[in-house]
């Protein structure tokens, strides 16, 4: 794992590109991209394996973001990690452009999937580790998803496959931000006991603070954790995390920022 001090920077310059390139978009989502900032820094400084110059590298682990609405915490770790240029992500949500409000499979360097039409992702990601497992290959799949995604039955019917297939080589991740569209997960579609749940369908089972990068190291720590078993990484998230006006606060899965409000989050930011 990179030093503490470096992650930090690195997942301060990722919120930073977040908010500029929302505020330029007009675009929704900022507190949804933010939950993922820290899980993303650590998984691209700790436990993927790629060759930014190589993208299409045979032996790299994939990630997929299910959670496509978050496309901006993957475009902007994309960035950091040299995946292609900043001046891409000045594009984002543009008429046109490669990066659009969610992921498009190779629409841009290491983009793994298209996805946005929530509950599809772990079924992709299922199908890569199986694809692997059969031509006997070594890389892994890791697949982030939203914790209101989780109200999905496809998400559950790959859960059971993946148990059934002992599919060790596929990590699903929850960002667990406890908030969605319209409402707390709670009150929306309760999912405790979740950790529960998921053992049930035959996953190993991890839960992790979300923001702690020792933390996250200690649960990506060993990858499978079991033999024949695929993994769940349940990552308790703050909506919005970052920025003290958006954090917990719903509005943020829709709105945007002005220009004044810009200013503020991006000082926020240089004094943390």
């Amino acid at each position: 794992m990179k030093s503490l001090t470096l992650l930090e920077k690195q997942a301060a310059n990722i919120r930073r590109r977040i908010l500029v390139a929302a505020h330029r978009a007009r675009s929704a989502h900022i507190g949804s991209a933010l939950s993922a900032v820290d899980i993303l820094a650590y998984l691209y400084a700790g436990a993927l394996r790629f060759r930014a110059r190589e993208p299409n590298w045979p032996n790299r682990d994939r990630f997929i973001l299910s959670k496509g609405h978050g496309a901006l915490a993957l475009y902007a770790t994309l960035v950091e990690h040299r995946f292609f240029r900043g001046t891409l992500l000045a594009q984002y949500f543009a008429n046109g452009s490669k990066l659009a409000g969610h992921p498009v499979w190779a629409s841009a360097p290491g983009i793994e999937a298209t996805t946005g039409s929530l509950g599809h992702g772990l079924s992709l990601g299922l199908g890569q580790a199986l694809a692997a497992k059969y031509d006997k290959r070594s890389y892994r799949v890791f697949v982030m998803l939203s914790d209101g995604e989780c109200d999905e039955g496809s998400i559950w019917e790959a859960a059971m496959a993946a148990s059934h297939w002992k599919l060790d080589n596929l990590i699903a991740i929850i960002d667990y931000n406890k908030i969605q569209s319209f409402g707390t997960v709670k009150e929306v579609m309760n999912l405790e006991p979740f950790r529960e749940k998921w053992r049930s369908f035959g996953w190993s089972t991890q839960e992790v603070n979300g923001h702690d990068f020792q933390n996250l190291a200690l649960g990506f720590k060993k990858i499978p954790r079991v033999r024949n078993k695929p993994t769940v990484i349940i990552a308790h998230t703050v909506k919005g995390k970052g920025i003290s006006f958006m954090e917990n606060t719903l509005t943020w899965h829709y709105k945007n920022l002005t220009d004044e409000l810009l200013a503020q989050a991006l000082q926020e930011l240089v004094t943390a």
